[in-house]
């Protein structure tokens, strides 16, 4: 066997790595302990609470049932509340003024305020009084905001067009650029919702600037409806015209075998550039009457507020529920404060 010595510099290596070692596995314990010490602390508050909660047990099952019986005491005694919605379609950027309407309902309706809404709505201070919240908003799909992005991009000049970025647009979609708006109300009375759906709609409809923005798009439809039905007559007189022409050229007698193909190529061009043409009057014809039917009025009700509304149910509208629960997180606050009060004074004497 060949021994030999081990130079300084191996030795040196060796001890060296060996250091290095030790410090990556000093390292990961600590990381292990201070994790476990995280999980422990949690581990331990849980368990005070739980000793906290069963020290107080009875306080809270006694606050619980005294809560659950004014619950059902004041549900039996209340009034329903029903809810009524309607959809609808503002035209003419009315929906910023719809907004504001509905929102100042909302305001006097919540301050109990049953006379000015009452003179607001054209209703009675009774009718009024019932009516306990207002509310409006936006109702619009993917689909519906990819529409409305074509019809945006449609309206800008090709530059603009590219620095337009869809993903951007639906980001940062206003919902007041959605097409439809749902309104609900909540009133003790079911079927006050249709004695101020006029009301709602004529607060938007009597607007000085909105009936001027429907006139003048009245005017340009049927100046356009106008238009497109001139061009479909002058391009029917003149299919007739090119009829009359080719029925006389068949009607000469053939003179020798002379064909132009050039020339009937060229008349054949024409009239299904004719009937092309007219393909495309006829659907902007159509488009514009869907046109003319949306835009007849500044508001359209896409659906009315129902006779009688739907009766509001659920646990978070039921006082079973929230009178307890409420009762019982008051109580777990004063007894925790009252814990930790007692806790700092022992503390301090300690």
């Amino acid at each position: 066997m060949n021994n030999q010595p081990q130079s300084p510099q191996s030795s040196s290596e060796e001890i060296d790595l060996g250091q290095l070692f030790q410090l990556i596995g000093n390292g990961f314990k600590k990381i292990f302990r201070f994790i476990g010490d995280i999980f422990k602390g949690i581990f331990g508050i849980i368990i005070i609470f739980l000793q906290f909660i069963q020290q107080h047990i009875f306080k809270f099952a006694i606050v619980a049932i005294v809560g659950l019986a004014i619950g059902v005491f004041l549900d039996i005694n209340k009034e329903p509340e029903y809810l009524s919605t309607m959809v609808v379609e503002p035209n003419f950027h009315s929906v910023q003024q719809l907004y504001n309407n509905i929102n100042f309902y909302n305001e006097l309706a919540k301050s109990q305020d049953s006379i000015a809404l009452a003179e607001a709505l054209d209703i009675t201070s009774k009718e009024a009084s019932s009516i306990k919240k207002f509310t409006v908003e936006s109702y619009s799909d993917e689909n519906q905001k990819v529409q409305l992005f074509d019809k945006f991009i449609k309206s800008l000049d090709t530059t603009t067009q590219k620095a337009i970025d869809m993903e951007a647009y639906l980001k940062n979609f206003n919902s007041l650029d959605a097409r439809f708006h749902t309104i609900a109300l909540i009133a003790t009375n079911n079927g006050i919702g249709k004695n101020i759906q006029n009301s709602i709609i004529n607060s938007i409809s009597r607007n000085d600037y909105f009936n001027l923005q429907k006139d003048i798009s009245d005017i340009n439809i049927q100046l356009q409806d106008s238009i497109y039905s001139k061009q479909i007559r002058e391009i029917d007189s003149l299919q007739l015209l090119y009829k009359r022409v080719m029925l006389k050229e068949a009607d000469k007698p053939m003179q020798g075998t002379n064909i132009s193909l050039g020339e009937g190529r060229n008349k054949d061009n024409k009239e299904l550039s004719l009937i092309n043409k007219m393909e495309e009057l006829k659907e902007n014809l159509v488009l514009l009457n869907e046109e003319k039917a949306n835009k007849s009025s500044i508001l359209n009700v896409i659906s009315a507020f129902p006779r009688k509304g739907v009766e509001v149910k659920g646990i978070w509208n039921s006082y079973k529920f929230l009178i307890p629960i409420s009762l019982v997180c008051l109580t777990l606050t004063i007894l925790l404060v009252l814990s930790l009060n007692t806790y700092l004074k022992n503390y301090n004497k300690n």
